[in-house]
């Protein structure tokens, strides 16, 4: 665990420039609108140790899969995010050297991630090897009002002489991955042009035919005024700039404002590419970076107004679950149903940039509470899109009917590269099924069911139907070679989670059709016909709920991981030798897999998404026995423990897990931050405060609270959207404020008294229990 970074409510800063961290930084820094994403790379030049990051959403490359060794229905590429045209770069020259931070002394270095407006800043004052000192200030964002515009403003001051600085802003598209296989460039020029005052470049992908244009226009002041200076014009094969050199006394400041617009194939027809993105540049310079910048601090006030948590006397959880919030609303807007959340958003490569099973399991609930419902919906029909994909998967794989959707995706074929996960960790299917009724359970659209649900819940049933065997000697259906949630077990047998959220789709299923043909009965019968759904397939799916087999434990009464599982030592992690851990890191795959040690719940993430089936005694029997043995080297895995432990009472483990999803990337705990932050685990950072501490459900309509402060703080609040009702919940010591802030009223419960929160009304339960 590496903590650097000065604690400060609304920003996350870093007061001196140490290039161990840097890619760290790049990583925790990084800016985005939901259409792009840009890391924290520095404009000007840095040979240092870099990963550069430039992504636009939905533009990927289909990789060729690099294995030794091929399987049928193994998939041929691995999708990947593109780290695309370089647009933020800017060439310095002090005296007709390069301004380099890895070749020069750096002084006074601070970068800041502001974000309750939505911006980047760094200063800092670089000593050149010939003694000479600037000064320089940088401010960057990409905007959340007009999200195909980017802008930077880039101050140089030089401090103790007189000389010439030399500014090159630049498109730059001879970029590549540094996850590709071969060490393979993606991108191909299209075209590159320079016209008085506007530079643009096009570049194309070598497969897909993605084309990404970027246009530029700049302008530079001196002391405060506007240079009018012709720049020469430098360009090369996927490169164009302009260079501009300034006469500077010291103390002289020399601002250079670098606007962009980025714009794709996917929003805009190849012919209208480089038009378009004239059109939007030229608005945007027009109304200058002053008025973006508060255009930015608008549209920022308004995420914030509806997501925002305030935790009152610890300001380490307050930064931490600020950052969490913010770089999810900087990766997914939700206005595109074509787009979904990659693992790292727009901070990395790793993971491909791809679709998981974590949307569904941890992001919905997020946007379910802090946006307008179509925002979750939008989630939903993603995945109805990719059905038929998801039907042509389950074939590759040998089955006749129903669907497997992909464990990795973007265009809903499977591109993971890993057997164990691509054939066996098919518990997806049964998170996306969940994501469905969570859906609707959250906001009352049972219209979904008929429109898109039901298609999708029917063929994920079918597939359960195929994939179960019964079994003659246990005289129950079984489900052979699996890979739980947990990753450090590979081709089990009857992995329980696995069984149980399979046999809860099938129950889901059924229920979604008797709702249909009681409430809709005209749509039932289209759809029955629709998907020539048979009766004997339904009788089939119940006598599969019935005769289902769970690994269980008679003498300690607890749900076993899969079959075998008791075989193994059974350890601790807290009596392991500190040097052992991340284990993923220190041991072999063969150790890990023969060992007790859990990557991630899963038992308990069955508890967590099915809690109204058990009751306390099964919750805590059940987490008293994995907890110990979980080294949480999954980003995903402490929230689930945390809300858990809430609802057990176990206060400090649930702030500890609260703590460690919370500052994950803030303080480096798996060692990994470099590589990207881990965006769709942050939306379970929120679920801890708000599902565990704040104990939110949602019950037969009614929005559930049982919450209570943790020692540590001193008072918390959240806000929640709830069918059209935007709520702020504030919990004290012994109170729990709930104010109405829409003119639609709220049904609620507090602990087990329901209210009626009316119109811009409030309610203010008094309760001991509060403070448990």
């Amino acid at each position: 665990m590496k903590q650097y970074l000065k604690l400060d409510e609304w920003s996350i800063i870093e007061e001196s420039f140490d290039p161990q961290n840097h890619e760290i930084s790049e990583s925790i820094f990084s800016i985005g609108n939901g259409y792009m994403g840009q890391r924290a790379n520095f404009e000007e030049q840095y040979s240092g140790a870099s990963l550069q990051g430039s992504y636009m959403a939905g533009v990927y490359y289909p990789d060729k899969t690099r294995v030794g060794w091929w399987k049928n229905g193994y998939p041929e590429y691995f999708a990947k995010v593109l780290n695309s045209t370089n647009w933020i770069g800017i060439h310095v020259m002090i005296n007709g050297v390069e301004l380099d931070l890895a070749e020069c002394e750096v002084k006074e270095f601070v970068r800041e991630l502001n974000m309750k407006e939505g911006y980047l800043s760094r200063r800092f004052t670089a000593v050149l090897k010939d003694g000479k000192e600037v000064a320089v200030e940088a401010v960057r964002f990409v905007s959340v009002k007009r999200h195909e515009i980017g802008a930077i403003r880039y101050t140089v001051t030089p401090l103790n002489f007189n000389g010439t600085i030399m500014l090159e802003p630049y498109l730059d598209g001879d970029v590549q991955n540094k996850d590709s296989n071969y060490e393979e460039k993606f991108w191909l020029e299209v075209e590159r042009a320079a016209e008085p005052e506007l530079y643009y470049l096009t570049v194309k992908t070598k497969k897909l035919d993605f084309h990404v244009t970027s246009v530029m226009s700049f302008d530079i002041f001196k002391n405060g005024s506007r240079l009018d200076i012709q720049a020469a014009v430098s360009e090369k094969e996927k490169y164009v700039a302009g260079e501009v050199s300034v006469e500077a006394h010291a103390n002289e400041p020399i601002t250079l404002f670098k606007y962009v617009a980025n714009v794709t194939s996917r929003d805009h027809g190849l012919g209208d590419l480089v038009a378009a993105g004239k059109d939007l540049l030229t608005a945007a310079k027009q109304a200058g970076f002053d008025t973006l910048l508060s255009e930015q601090a608008d549209g920022w006030a308004d995420k914030w107004r509806d997501s925002d948590i305030i935790i009152e006397g610890d300001v380490s959880a307050q930064q931490a679950i600020r950052f969490n919030i913010f770089q999810l609303n900087q990766t997914y807007s939700g206005e595109d149903d074509r787009l979904n959340i990659g693992p790292k958003g727009f901070t990395g490569e790793k993971y491909g940039g791809s679709t998981y099973w974590d949307t569904e399991a941890y992001c919905i609930p997020f946007y379910l509470s802090t946006a307008d419902s179509h925002i979750a919906r939008n989630l939903l029909i993603y995945r109805y899109k990719h059905l038929e994909k998801a039907k042509e998967n389950a074939k590759k794989l040998g089955f006749t009917k129903g669907a497997l959707y992909p464990m990795v995706t973007m265009n809903g074929e499977e591109c993971h590269n890993e057997w164990e996960i691509t054939f066996e960790e098919i518990h997806r299917n049964g998170a996306i099924a969940y994501a469905i009724y969570n859906y609707v359970n959250y906001t009352g659209d049972f219209t979904y069911l008929g429109q898109y649900g039901l298609e999708v819940l029917a063929e994920i049933s079918r597939f359960w139907e195929q994939r179960v065997n019964f079994s003659k000697a246990k005289n129950k259906y079984v489900m052979l070679g699996v890979t739980g949630p947990n990753e450090y077990e590979n081709n089990v047998n009857n992995n329980w989670y696995t069984n149980r959220i399979a046999v809860w789709t099938l129950e889901y299923t059924l229920e979604v059709l008797e709702y249909l043909k009681a409430n809709e009965p005209d749509r039932y019968q289209a759809l029955i016909a629709k998907l020539d759904l048979q009766e004997e397939e339904t009788k089939q799916w119940q006598h599969i709920i019935d005769n289902m087999y769970y690994p269980y434990d008679e003498e300690r009464r607890v749900f076993l991981q899969q079959d075998g599982f008791l075989d193994k030592e059974l350890i601790a992690v807290k009596d392991l030798p500190a040097g052992n851990l991340p284990i993923n890191q220190n041991w072999s795959w063969d150790r890990i897999l023969r060992s007790c040690f859990i990557k991630q719940a899963d038992v308990l993430q069955g508890l967590y998404f099915l809690g109204d089936r058990y009751d306390l005694d099964t919750k805590k029997r059940n987490f008293d026995f994995y907890e110990p043995m979980t080294v949480h080297e999954s980003s995903l895995s402490p929230c689930v423990h945390s809300i858990i432990a809430c609802e057990l009472g176990y206060q400090e483990k649930a702030y500890e897990m609260y703590l460690r999803t919370a500052r994950l990337d803030l303080d480096n705990y798996n060692n990994d931050t470099e590589d990207g932050c881990h965006t769709t685990s942050m939306a379970g950072t929120w679920m801890s405060i708000v599902q565990g501490f704040g104990g939110l459900r949602v019950v037969d309509g009614e929005l559930m609270l049982r919450p209570f402060v943790p020692s540590h703080w001193d008072n918390f609040s959240f806000k929640v959207m709830f069918r059209n009702s935007r709520l702020k919940v504030n919990v004290t010591g012994d109170s729990i404020h709930v104010v109405n802030e829409t003119d639609v009223p709220a049904a609620i419960c507090v602990y087990d008294t329901s209210y009626t929160v009316d119109g811009h009304g409030e309610i203010k339960h008094q309760n001991a229990s509060a403070n448990l």
